[in-house]
């Protein structure tokens, strides 16, 4: 592991020597995943993107890209575009990137199952708001808001998601 990796134990996230409270998919840890199990994938993964609301916060980074009304993010298996990042009108299965809630104010995109996605190995691995410490996620990695946002605009080009 590098310095500037996250690293998702069983009980916290580590980053830059500090530790912050998580939670993870309902599902647990798998070495398996598929899409629709609610787990959270054991290995290496890239950070490839960050995604952020403009209208609700500042630019987290220079390199973050604003979400804006109408992005989606597609998670159905039929799809050409399963897991990537698309816009509406969308036929498919999709999950909002806009939520009214703040869960995706900031969303840190990982490269699971990404770019080139095997149909059913499940959809986008995202860092992002949690809904409340304890309460899982689909198979993300969640935080508070006030620790996603210290860790948000310290991820470097060479960080990556470690879940061991």
């Amino acid at each position: 592991m590098k310095a500037a990796d996250l690293v998702v134990t069983p009980t916290h996230l580590r980053f830059l020597g500090r530790q912050f409270p998580r939670t993870i998919g309902r599902g647990g840890f798998t070495n398996r995943k598929v899409e629709g199990d609610g787990a959270t994938p054991r290995g290496v993964h890239r950070i490839v993107g960050m995604l952020y609301r403009p209208d609700r916060i500042a630019q987290p980074a220079d390199w973050a890209v604003p979400i804006r009304p109408g992005d989606l993010w597609s998670d159905d298996v039929r799809d050409v575009d399963y897991n990537m990042m698309v816009r509406v009108p969308h036929a498919f299965s999709h999950e909002d990137l806009r939520r009214a809630d703040p869960m995706y104010d900031v969303v840190i995109i990982t490269d699971w199952n990404w770019p080139y996605a095997v149909k059913g190995r499940g959809s986008a691995i995202f860092i992002h708001q949690w809904r409340g410490k304890g309460r899982p996620t689909a198979g993300c990695v969640a935080l508070s808001r006030a620790h996603l946002h210290w860790i948000a605009p310290r991820i470097k080009h060479n960080t990556r998601l470690v879940i061991a």
